[in-house]
C-alpha cells in the first residue's frame, strides 16, 4: 500500500524554468521530500489541482538531466 502525503501544509516553489507567458508553469514541494520520500509536483496555474508524488532518486535524475 502506497501513503499519499498530506500536501496541505506543503510550501510551493516555482521552477526557474517555468514561464511567464501562461505556458509551462510548474511548482514543487521540496520541503516534502525528507518527511514522505517523495518530490510532489503540481501545475502552478491549478494550485487545487491534483500533484504528481516523484520519487526522490527519479525527481534528483530529472533535474540533473534538465540542468545539463
Amino acid at each position: 500500500m502506497r501513503n499519499t502525503p498530506d500536501l496541505s501544509g506543503a510550501e510551493w516553489v516555482k521552477s526557474s524554468y517555468s514561464n511567464g507567458a501562461g505556458g509551462g508553469c510548474v511548482e514543487w514541494a521540496p520541503g516534502m521530500a525528507v518527511a514522505s520520500g517523495v518530490v510532489p509536483v503540481r501545475d502552478s496555474k491549478d494550485s487545487a489541482g491534483p500533484a504528481l508524488a516523484v520519487p526522490v532518486g527519479a525527481w534528483e535524475t530529472f533535474v540533473h538531466y534538465i540542468k545539463g
